[in-house]
C-alpha cells in the first residue's frame, strides 16, 4: 500500500512538474518608424530567470507558421525565442509577385530595414524573459539579409546565423561593426545567391576581421530549409531534406558555442 502511495505521490509530482513546464506564445506588438509590428514570443514559463535570447526572421513572405514553429522549437529547448515583423502589423504578401517587391522595398533601402530590425531588437532585450547579454539574431531567404543589417548596426549580438539568405549589402564597410561570430548557411547551388555575391560577401567579412563559419551544401538551392518549396531543383528553389537537418545540427552546436 505504501510503495503504491509512493508511486502515485511520484507520478503526481512529475505531471505537476510538466504542466509547470508549458511554453507560452504571444503575439507582441512594437512600434518602428511610426508603424505598428507585431512578433511572436515564444518562451518556458517554469524557468524563473532570465534566458538567453533567439530572434527569428521571416523568409520574404512575412511572419507566418514557419518562423513560428521554430520559436517554439527553440522555446522547448531552454531559449526565449521571438519571431520578428519586418514588413508591419496586418502586412502580408499573398503571392511571390507581391512579396519580390516588399522585399525588395527593404533590400533597396537598407536604413528603414535597420531601423525595423532595431526596434525589434530593443522591444526584445527588454522582456523580462530575456538576457540582454545572451541575445543572437538568425534568418531565413529574406530573413537572413534582415539578420546580417541587425548585426552590421552594431548592437551587441552574440551571434548571429542565416539559412540560404541573401548577403548583398551595398555598405561593407559597415561590417566592421558586426560583435560575435556569424554562422552562414548556404545552398551550394543557390541561384538567387550567386558565386559573385557570395566572394564579396565573404570579402568584406575577412576585411572586418568578423569571426565567419561558412558552410555550402552541395546539391542544395534556395530555401532548402522549407518543406513548402517543393523537390524541384530545377527551379531555384527547393527543400532538401538533408541540408535541412544538417544545417540545424550545425546551428544548434552554434548556440552552445556562443551561449557557452
Amino acid at each position: 500500500m505504501l510503495k503504491r502511495t509512493l508511486v502515485l505521490l511520484t507520478t503526481s509530482l512529475l505531471l505537476s512538474h510538466l504542466a509547470k513546464a508549458e511554453i507560452k506564445t504571444e503575439m507582441v506588438a512594437y512600434v518602428s518608424n511610426g508603424q505598428t509590428m507585431e512578433g511572436y514570443l515564444a518562451y518556458d514559463d517554469a524557468k524563473k530567470s532570465s534566458q538567453p535570447g533567439i530572434m527569428i526572421v521571416h523568409d520574404w513572405m512575412g511572419l507566418g507558421d514557419f518562423s513560428k514553429q521554430k520559436a517554439e522549437r527553440l522555446a522547448k529547448e531552454g531559449y526565449v525565442a521571438f519571431a520578428v515583423d519586418v514588413y508591419g502589423k496586418g502586412v502580408r504578401p499573398s503571392n511571390s509577385e507581391e512579396a519580390g517587391k516588399l522585399a525588395d522595398t527593404y533590400k533597396n533601402n537598407r536604413p528603414l530595414f535597420r531601423e525595423h530590425m532595431k526596434a525589434a531588437y530593443d522591444k526584445f532585450v527588454g522582456m523580462k524573459q530575456v538576457n540582454s547579454q545572451k541575445v543572437m539574431v538568425m534568418g531565413y531567404c529574406f530573413g537572413g539579409m534582415a539578420a546580417l543589417e541587425l548585426a552590421r548596426t552594431g548592437v551587441p549580438l552574440v551571434g548571429t546565423a542565416t539559412f540560404h539568405g541573401s548577403l548583398s549589402n551595398p555598405t561593407p564597410e559597415d561590417a566592421k561593426n558586426i560583435k560575435g561570430p556569424v554562422l552562414v548557411m548556404h545552398g551550394a547551388d543557390d541561384p538567387h545567391v550567386n558565386k559573385n555575391e557570395v566572394k564579396e560577401f565573404k570579402k568584406e567579412m575577412k576585411a572586418a576581421n568578423v569571426n565567419l563559419t561558412f558552410i555550402s551544401y552541395p546539391g542544395a538551392v534556395h530555401a532548402f530549409t522549407n518543406p513548402d518549396a517543393g523537390n524541384d531543383n530545377a527551379k531555384g528553389v527547393a527543400y532538401n531534406l538533408k541540408a535541412d537537418k544538417q544545417s540545424w545540427v550545425e546551428f544548434e552546436q552554434f548556440l552552445k558555442r556562443i551561449f557557452k
